[in-house]
């Protein structure tokens, strides 16, 4: 009879603690988890070799951090925490793909994988079934925050699944988050991750279109991102990307365009899933398909500015990044 996993045990303390996944989030986590007098063991994975040149120069590095060369070296960890691109990826790592091993096949009974990636919730569903047959738990625990809040350890953190489980490893995520809630059963978190990205996608969206109007008028755009910050328009996307990536147009806001359009997908999967009609939903996702597709690949989501102006450029200019000819106002 399969193991099923029983959140009134409390087999191990978790001590011993994975981390899969050092991308431009991942690393900046890593590194909070392995500071500030932790007494965690860690052991990370990832298939890239610049994150551990980085950590080299960690303090915590081969005293309690230390790189497993494939996710078997995992073995015996009380947790791990995944903090990886999209479902397909998570789902390869947890549940193995062809004859590779994952996650489920290298934990023990009572260990807990931590989803902290941006997956969809019905995948994070499916997979908590799989692991709880072997007897581990899942909690996805979604991120919101961009890389200068990982670095400062400040995220905000939304944790679903057993109660028990994540009480568990609430003290693993204070190490990286400043603000964590609890939203119910396993897939909730990432419901909501989901449906909070379509709303900051649409955000952004309008304040880019906003944006690209003011250009035309040849508004002095700082005195417009000003204006949007100390009034009813203001939201995340005017606070922290307008002066910093658009105007100077840099676009390196940290997130990838792709990551977005595919938050804003599951948001629409969800959408059908609870039989809303969600017209704004369905045309932000379209506009972030399109610039999915018109964008060089790697694109920061901040380009979603570029895709505006290239949309609305002349023919001639239709092909390259366009330039304003503006239209002051009428004197």
């Amino acid at each position: 009879m399969p193991k099923t996993y029983n959140e009134t045990e409390r087999p191990m303390e978790l001590t011993r603690i994975g981390f899969v996944g050092l991308g431009m989030m991942g690393l900046p986590m890593l590194e909070n988890l392995a500071g500030r007098g932790t007494t965690l063991d860690l052991v990370a994975f990832d298939t890239a070799d610049a994150p551990f040149e980085k950590l080299a120069q960690h303090p915590a590095w081969q005293k309690s951090l230390r790189r497993a060369r494939r996710l078997a070296d995992l073995e015996g960890c009380h947790a791990v925490i995944t903090m990886l691109p999209d479902s397909a990826v998570t789902n390869a790592v947890v549940a193995g793909a062809g004859e590779a091993r994952g996650l489920v096949d290298v934990l023990a009974g009572g260990a807990i994988v931590v989803d902290m990636g941006s997956s969809n919730p019905a995948d994070t569903m499916a997979l908590a079934r799989r692991l709880g047959e072997a007897g581990i738990a899942l909690v996805d625990a979604p991120v919101s925050g961009a890389v200068a809040r990982a670095r400062a350890g400040t995220l905000t953190i939304m944790t679903g699944g057993p109660e028990a489980a994540r009480e568990r490893v609430l003290p693993i995520l204070r190490h990286m988050g400043g603000t964590i809630i609890a939203t119910g059963d396993v897939g909730s978190a990432h419901a909501m991750k989901a449906l909070n990205n379509y709303v900051y996608a649409a955000g952004l969206l309008a304040t880019s279109e906003a944006l690209l109007i003011a250009e035309r008028m040849q508004l002095d755009l700082t005195k417009f991102a000003e204006v949007l910050n100390a009034s009813s328009g203001r939201n995340v996307a005017t606070e922290t990307k307008l002066n910093q990536f658009i105007i100077p147009r840099t676009f390196a806001g940290g997130f990838a365009l792709r990551l977005q359009a595919k938050d804003v997908t599951t948001a629409s999967h969800l959408q059908a899933l609870a039989g809303v009609r969600a017209p704004q939903l369905q045309l932000c996702k379209a506009l972030w398909d399109e610039a999915l597709v018109a964008l060089e690949p790697g694109a920061d989501n901040t380009e979603i500015y570029r895709f505006l102006e290239r949309a609305n450029a002349p023919d001639d200019e239709a092909h390259g990044d366009a330039g304003s000819t503006g239209t002051p106002l009428p004197s």
